[in-house]
């Protein structure tokens, strides 16, 4: 879940909303624009591959220092 940005542009509103959760609903979404868009997918793919470069790396250290 991301933070919405707008949320955070009015901090002193008058709603009392401190320890409780707030839930905003965006109607302005059209079912084709759910999912995830380019930017989400390369993010992800660039995570998992320096996740994956990095690991043999790691459990190569790991076995030089125990």
């Amino acid at each position: 879940m991301f933070l919405k940005p707008i949320a955070y542009q009015y901090p002193h509103s008058s709603k009392k909303t401190r320890g409780r959760l707030v839930h905003f609903e965006n109607n302005n979404i059209l079912p084709e624009q759910q999912g995830f868009t380019t930017e989400d997918i390369l993010w992800a793919v660039g995570i998992w591959s320096v996740i994956l470069t990095l690991s043999p790396v790691v459990v190569f250290y790991v076995l030089m220092v125990a």
